[in-house]
């Protein structure tokens, strides 16, 4: 309707109203005996004629009749009690005059006065009481409690639709997009289709499964619009535990469902009560959809399950494309690298156009892009992992040419993995082992967590570290779950994952001699899953390859050996600690190669004695690092012999 049709319709649903009340004012005033207020009966039918003819479209009366089926009976107690509310003379015919009774309607007032009254109307299960259009007051035998009208009933009836202001903090509106790519079109025409040709009172549960919220949003939505309705959204933290409130919130909203023709998108993203929201589901009927990660099991439901997966890269590079209109003709191959490394949705790549076209500067448009889509790509992983700031050169790693080699093919092959899955067809060859995974495995302080700082910094991509001896739980499938969020939240921004502590979930398995037993092999099983089809670089540390199953170790693609550095090793390390504008003074690196300690406990001892030669004034000289190399071979629990430390100062 336009807004003159519109306004037509509301003053004709306004005369259809009028018109119905003063059909159930008529039936009081017959009953009351007072002649003075009855209206002539012909006058009233013709003016309920007349009324009805000028409707343009059904009035709200009629639809909500039909909707909840009301009975006539039903139709005009609900009349009575909207009547007490818009009209005063309605409202003093409701009189009751006897001992202890109170002017109101009620239903003893309505079977006496209204015509073709039936008890069933007035039980828990009947619509008026179950729909909650009506409600009797407290404190009262059930026929003589006085009724009241919803208020949300109340304003529909006179042709005002709204929310229900008991659902406003819970539900939000989720408008439909444009236009979606057209995988995710697809989808929400089968779901279209599928409630077209499903009974109109029992709609099959649809299930959404995916990791992209805002997709899962998306397809619903579109869906919803070509049926007519409007698509609101429940967090599914907001379903109460209470079963009773809980109960009274499926009610509210498919009565919801009814007045404002909508549909029900449950989002289970932040669900911390799963019985509460299967419950839910099972008792809410009307168009309801479930959004999640995973698959649910709703009993007394049938369900259909769509699985909604982010654009593919072709369907990226479109989406790429059209967001950016001209400005993507002088990308080039920068594109294919975006779609490479960030798998992100629609709104998140509209969302990244919009900003980089916002915004102007100096800098590449392809430079932009990337550091947008990385920082975009963090929220979900910074809440599970610790994010490392690279802040090493490849100058500041001392490692035998052939580790070296190494790390730089694993950059290599993620760099170029784009192209030699997707364009070379490898890809299309498995789906297995596709990801890249590499184990650094050496003494604490030989360089391994420098080495992916390095190779995170050389592809420009975010660094996490994951300590697994938090990650692995003592409680069956928790270990998991968590392994799960940490792989889900990192695939958008192909993260570079470094799991420390690999022997806490890699060591040699058992035998299966317990239940114990097997779930252990489970963990370790679906990590070496989950690794295998990651799209980014994963990396795990050991300071004890010899403990590590070799069955694990055949699906890692890289193994890197960080060897204890020898005396050679130890002097260029010294050689390179301190940065040029760092004031030293007659430093001996002969001498400080003597040490034998490891990389990273010659930083420390070097970070040491720059605060002991700044404290007093002093470039670093020799005697301050050995005050600091005193203090670290004090916390290794080493004893530091007489050979290292001749002739220092």
């Amino acid at each position: 309707m336009n807004a003159r049709s519109a306004e037509d319709w509301t003053e004709a649903n306004q005369r259809y109203l009028t018109a119905r009340l003063a059909l159930v004012r008529e039936a009081l005033a017959r009953h009351g005996a007072s002649p003075d207020a009855m209206p002539a009966g012909a006058d009233a039918e013709q003016a309920l004629r007349e009324a009805a003819q000028a409707m343009l479209a059904p009035a709200a009366l009629d639809t909500l009749c039909d909707a909840f089926s009301l009975s006539p009976f039903e139709r005009d107690l609900l009349l009575l009690c909207a009547g007490v509310e818009l009209d005063s003379s309605l409202a003093e015919l409701c009189t009751l005059r006897g001992p202890g009774q109170r002017a109101g309607p009620s239903f003893r007032l309505a079977f006496a006065a209204l015509p073709d009254p039936h008890w069933s109307a007035i039980t828990p299960a009947a619509p008026l009481r179950h729909w909650r259009l009506i409600e009797p007051g407290a404190g009262e035998t059930l026929t003589t409690a006085t009724l009241r009208i919803d208020e949300r009933i109340l304003h529909y009836l006179a042709g005002i639709s709204y929310r229900d202001p008991r659902l406003q903090g819970l539900l939000e509106l989720q408008p439909p997009p444009a236009d979606l790519p057209q995988s995710h079109h697809a989808l929400a025409e089968h779901i279209t289709g599928l409630w077209k040709r499903s009974p109109p009172e029992a709609p099959p549960l649809v299930h959404l499964i995916g990791d992209d919220a805002s997709a899962n949003r998306a397809v619903a939505s579109f869906a919803c619009a070509a049926l007519g309705f409007q698509l609101h959204v429940l967090d599914a933290a907001n379903v109460p535990a209470n079963s009773a409130e809980r109960e009274a919130l499926a009610r509210l909203w498919e009565r919801e469902a009814v007045l404002a023709h909508s549909a029900l998108l449950l989002d289970l993203e932040e669900s911390e009560n799963p019985r509460a929201v299967l419950s839910f589901l099972q008792q809410t009927r009307g168009c309801l959809m479930v959004a999640s990660r995973t698959a649910l099991q709703v009993a007394g439901r049938q369900t259909v399950r769509v699985e909604v997966r982010k654009p593919g890269a072709e369907e990226q590079m479109q989406l790429w494309r059209a967001s950016l209109g001209p400005a993507a003709s002088g990308l080039n191959g920068e594109l294919e690298n975006l779609v490479g490394n960030f798998r992100l949705g629609t709104a998140q790549i509209a969302g990244a156009c919009a900003q980089v076209l916002a915004e102007p500067t100096e800098d590449k448009l392809g430079d932009r892009l990337w550091d947008i889509c990385r920082i975009d790509a963090r929220r979900g992983l910074d809440g599970l992992a610790q994010r490392i700031e690279p802040a090493a050169a490849w100058s500041d790693l001392v490692l035998p040419p052939a580790q070296l080699q190494t790390l730089r093919e694993i950059a290599a092959q993620v760099r170029w993995r784009t192209h030699v899955y997707g364009k070379w067809g490898l890809a299309s060859k498995s789906r297995r082992g596709l990801g890249i995974s590499a184990l650094f495995a050496g003494a604490s302080g030989t360089g391994k967590t420098m080495a992916a700082e390095l190779l995170a910094q050389e592809l420009r991509l975010d660094l996490y570290r994951i300590d697994l001896s938090q990650v692995v739980n003592k409680y069956i499938g928790e270990t998991e779950k968590n392994l799960r969020r940490v792989f889900d939240a990192a695939e958008a921004g192909g993260a570079v994952l470094l799991f420390d502590e690999a022997d806490a979930l890699f060591g040699k398995r058992s035998d299966v001699k317990d239940s114990h037993d097997r779930y252990a092999n489970i963990e370790v099983s679906y990590l070496l899953q989950r690794m295998e089809s990651y799209r980014g670089l994963a990396i795990l540390t050991t300071n004890m390859r010899s403990a590590l199953d070799p069955a694990f170790l055949r699906r890692i693609r890289f193994i890197v050996e960080f060897p204890f550095p020898d005396s050679a090793q130890r002097a260029e390390i010294w050689r390179r600690i301190y940065p040029a504008q760092t004031p030293v003074e007659n430093l001996d690196v002969a001498k400080l190669a003597r040490l034998n300690v490891a990389g990273g406990n010659i930083r420390n001892i070097a970070m040491q004695a720059a605060f002991l030669a700044a404290g007093s004034e002093e470039p670093v000289r020799m005697r301050h690092l050995l005050r600091a190399a005193r203090g670290e071979y004090a916390k290794l629990e080493k004893q530091l012999t007489e050979s290292e430390a001749r002739d220092w100062a």
